[in-house]
């Protein structure tokens, strides 16, 4: 009998625990026994789906996109493809608030990057020579590679200017990460851009090959297919289907590993005192937390995991009724450039952008709270953070209305941040933790902070471990 312990009950966890079960039905392996720990009350980490007086309400992540096939996959795998949502409109409209007034983003503008010059030509959101100097792209030289790392910000500035960072990629792109574009690493956080330029020498020859290519290929989105997609009962199905397919996983939940430690096979102790042993072990937890775990195993591997930096964030969701609103809400929603020196960092018309989360005569609004600029306004009390965010819809929408409905969601600490050399700490951490067979570290913190991306990691981390358990009939190599 073969064991196996993961920490950690977040999407992480439990899609590692699914493809372990998969994976090892499909390639023969029996013998098999996983265990789920999670010191929370509930699984499903930051992914929380609640319904109150007709609203649906997300708690943390809304969506994920479909550029990135893994969460499409795993969907689908779990029986949820009639399930998948597209948003509303196949191209919604976003606005920029910037001078007092909300803009709308020029359309063709794909992240930040310019494929359109008439929509940029007419934008009211960038000025003149804004417009001249993102025009002038084409002509701005690749950087030389062998330079090594570079900021978001150092990035944009040098290919776009000033304005085009400030305007567009800080608040859509960092927005992403909810981090400071000074310090994120453009190649861990946005590795297309990097090779955009790097193949074509240009950010909108690249991005416009690229369309041409699709288009060329026969390609593009699939029918339903949208940038962003959603279950339409939200992503708490996403946690229910799992869950579903693993009942033969024993999910220990308020119950919290305490310490770690290594011999012939791994033994945790839990904050009641009591311990288990296990032949490999998925840390699925943030860093900072697998820094803790790991300390009595090798304190350099804990010392390297506590470089990884983390933020904070919250989501403060209002019901209104529609015949309060005067704005016509014709769009998916807004985000806010930090230089506006305001206390959100963007809204969603949640209601607009996805059917069925609200009720026929009510809209739904979420706005986004923290960050790395603003995190301390996270941890306002309830009435002051409804305070704040209803004065900033008043400012930014003009609502003046009661809401009926306001649903507040802090995550304390669960951002990681890829800052400038991620990926060279993420390779030493994993060549550190290479040395201790039947260790795993898998989650948001290393290589993508998406659901796409950590679902495609517990893939692979479930491949590794069973290669390390089962050798060559898993099919797969040990190894971090």
């Amino acid at each position: 009998m073969k064991k196996v312990v993961i920490i950690g009950g977040g999407i992480a966890g439990l899609a590692t625990a699914y493809h372990l079960l998969e994976g090892a039905r499909k390639r023969g392996c029996t013998g098999l026994e996983v265990i789920l720990v999670e010191k929370g009350d509930r699984v499903g980490g930051n992914i929380r789906t609640e319904r109150i007086g007709g609203f649906l309400i997300e708690g943390g992540p809304d969506c994920f996109l479909s550029e990135k096939p893994w969460a499409m996959q795993l969907c689908k795998r779990l029986g949820l493809a009639p399930r998948l949502l597209p948003t509303s409109r196949p191209r919604g409209k976003t606005f920029v608030f910037s001078g007092s007034k909300l803009h709308l983003l020029p359309e063709g503008v794909i992240l930040m990057v310019p494929t359109r010059m008439l929509p940029l030509l007419t934008s009211s959101l960038i000025s003149l020579p804004g417009k001249i100097r993102m025009a002038l792209e084409v002509f701005v030289p690749r950087r030389d590679p062998s330079k090594g790392d570079e900021s978001l910000g150092d990035f944009v500035r040098r290919r776009l200017g000033r304005e085009a960072l400030d305007k567009i990629a800080e608040p859509l792109v960092a927005g992403v990460h909810a981090g400071d574009p000074e310090t994120m690493s453009i190649r861990s956080s946005f590795p297309r851009f990097v090779e955009l330029e790097e193949r074509y020498g240009s950010l909108i020859r690249g991005m416009l090959a690229r369309m041409r290519a699709t288009k060329a290929g026969g390609g593009g989105k699939a029918p339903g297919v949208t940038m962003f997609m959603t279950l339409k009962g939200g992503l708490g199905e996403l946690i229910d289907a799992i869950l579903e397919k693993i009942k033969d996983v024993s999910i220990r939940t308020n119950t919290r590993v305490v310490s770690i430690r290594e011999g012939r096979r791994y033994t945790l102790l839990m904050d009641d005192g009591s311990s288990m042993e296990a032949d490999s072990v998925v840390v699925a937890t943030p860093a900072y937390v697998a820094a803790e775990l790991l300390d009595g195993v090798d304190r350099r591997l804990s010392e390297r995991l506590l470089t990884i930096p983390y933020t904070s964030t919250a989501t403060v969701s209002l019901g209104y009724k529609k015949k309060d609103i005067a704005h016509p809400l014709d769009g998916f929603g807004f985000v806010v450039p930090g230089t506006e020196k305001r206390r959100i960092m963007a809204a969603t018309w949640s209601s607009v952008k996805w059917e069925g989360r609200a009720p026929e005569d009510s809209v739904l609004i979420r706005c986004f709270v923290g960050g790395a600029r603003n995190e301390d306004l996270v941890f306002l009390d309830d009435r002051g953070m409804t305070e704040m965010v209803r004065q900033e819809l008043r400012d930014i929408m003009g609502i003046e209305a009661e809401p009926v409905l306001v649903r507040i969601f802090r995550w304390r600490k669960a951002m990681p941040q890829y800052t400038i050399g991620h990926a060279e700490r993420v390779k030493e951490i994993e060549g550190m933790a290479s040395s201790h067979p039947g260790l795993y570290l898998t989650g948001s913190a290393y290589h993508g902070i998406g659901i796409s991306d950590t679902a495609r990691e517990a893939e692979e981390t479930a491949g590794r471990v069973l290669g390390y358990l089962y050798g060559d009939k898993a099919g797969a190599s040990s190894g971090s």
